[in-house]
C-alpha cells in the first residue's frame, strides 16, 4: 500500500520511503517496532475512517493481555509519527480526533504485491504465442 511519500507490505512488515533523494535502496527503509507497525496498518487498511483508541487497544492486547492502554498506544504513536516524520499539530499523515480516535489522512493506493506481479508476468510469458515455457 502507499500513502503519501511510504509503501507499507503488510505482508512483510516494512515500511519504505519512496519518492526521497535516498541513494541506496536500504536506506530508505524505515525501522518499526511492532505495535507502531500495527497501529500504522490499521489506520491505512481503514483509509481515512476513525479508529478509536479502544479498537487499538482490542486489536494489539487481547483481553487477557495486562498493559497500561493509554501510555502504551501514546507511545506507539509518538514512535510512528516520528517515523514519518508527521507532527500532530499539522499532521500530514495521522490526524488525531481528540477523545475520539486517529485517522490516516494521507490517500492510500493499493499495489499488488512482487509476488502477485511476478505470477501475472510469468503467467503471461507462458501464454505468448511462441513462447517455450510452459
Amino acid at each position: 500500500m502507499r500513502f503519501g511519500t511510504f509503501e507499507l507490505n503488510v505482508r512483510t512488515g516494512e515500511l519504505v520511503s519512496i519518492g526521497t533523494a535516498a541513494v541506496e535502496a536500504r536506506s530508505a527503509k524505515v525501522q518499526l517496532r511492532q505495535q507502531p507497525f500495527q497501529v500504522l496498518r490499521i489506520l491505512v487498511e481503514r483509509q481515512g475512517n476513525i479508529v478509536t483508541r479502544e479498537e487499538i487497544r482490542q486489536i494489539l492486547w487481547p483481553d487477557d493481555t495486562v498493559v497500561e492502554f493509554d501510555r502504551s498506544i501514546n507511545v506507539a504513536m509518538a514512535i510512528l509519527r516520528k517515523a514519518l516524520a508527521d507532527d500532530a499539530d499539522h499532521p500530514k499523515y495521522i490526524e488525531t480526533l481528540t477523545g475520539r480516535g486517529y485517522r490516516l489522512i494521507a490517500p492510500v493506493e493499493w499495489q499488488p504485491s512482487q509476488t502477485a506481479a511476478q505470477c501475472l508476468l510469468e503467467r503471461e510469458l507462458k501464454h505468448r504465442p511462441g513462447s517455450k515455457a510452459k
